[in-house]
């Protein structure tokens, strides 16, 4: 069985996830019409370089959302392998080896013909970004966001992380999450110990628990999804802060209980 996985195809442009490590996803990209891939978070470069070579594909650029290891893990061999560029923010220009390209938040680029929103992101890590193609309805958002979840905070402050998720929130309800790990019924989990959750919630986990069965993955999810069961995108919202009882406190303190919740869950 091909350990790979095409996730959309539209006008020359395909989406693969690969799965690596214990539940790390590489997101691979490539544009038929300008013959560009970019490979996304490359945690490894041998299941890369194997895809690559069955598809017939060369490797022209990496683009990495933060400096994790289980992020960039691959992107030596693949430099040395593809002579590829590689693409980060300017505040890992000096925590990621070899970066040819860095951005600041707003920026943009091209990959082929297809333009690419740079968003700084801050929170799990200072360094933090994340890169989104609105014509394709993608965004590669690394640690940022997960389905029913968000990352820890690392390096930056819960003001930080909760301003990052309002800028992701904001995009298009359409908008494809490509998260970078496979984290989704663990987050269920909290998400059912709080006092209350959305209306559907239970049938979608039971959905979700399908998908895990049958050996599939739950990501990417939509952000109209993640807007109506993840509770770290509604800490402005008067019906969880009622149910949580945080009704006099700012957003991002709200949001700072919920995700020391997490922190702390065992369930």
């Amino acid at each position: 069985m091909d350990s790979y996985r095409l996730i959309c195809e539209q006008q020359g442009l395909k989406l693969y996830q690969l799965p690596v490590l214990t539940d790390n996803y590489i997101y691979v990209l490539h544009d038929e019409t300008s013959h560009q891939t970019a490979v996304i978070d490359p945690a490894e470069a041998q299941p890369v370089k194997d895809f690559l070579q069955k598809m017939g594909w060369s490797l022209q650029v990496i683009w990495n959302t933060h400096h994790h290891n289980d992020h960039i893990g691959g992107n030596k061999q693949l430099l040395d392998d593809y002579e590829c560029e590689i693409y980060s923010s300017t505040y890992d220009e000096k925590r990621i080896d070899n970066v040819s390209h860095t951005f600041q938040d707003g920026q943009v680029f091209n990959f082929g013909a297809w333009r690419v929103e740079f968003i700084e992101t801050p929170g799990h890590t200072l360094g933090h970004c994340a890169f989104y193609l609105p014509a394709a309805d993608i965004l590669f958002c690394g640690d940022t966001l997960f389905a029913l979840g968000c990352g820890r905070l690392f390096e930056g402050d819960a003001e930080q992380m909760w301003n990052s998720l309002l800028k992701l929130r904001s995009l298009p309800a359409t908008t494809r999450i490509c998260c970078a790990h496979e984290y989704t019924l663990s987050n269920a989990r909290y998400v059912q110990s709080l006092p209350s959750f959305a209306l559907g919630f239970l049938n979608y986990v039971a959905e979700l628990q399908t998908l895990r069965n049958r050996g599939e993955p739950t990501v990417p999810t939509r952000l109209a999804m993640e807007m109506t069961f993840n509770p770290f995108l509604q800490a402005d919202q008067p019906l969880l802060r009622e149910a949580v009882g945080l009704t006099n406190i700012t957003p991002s303190q709200v949001f700072a209980w919920l995700r020391a919740g997490k922190d702390q869950f065992r369930g």
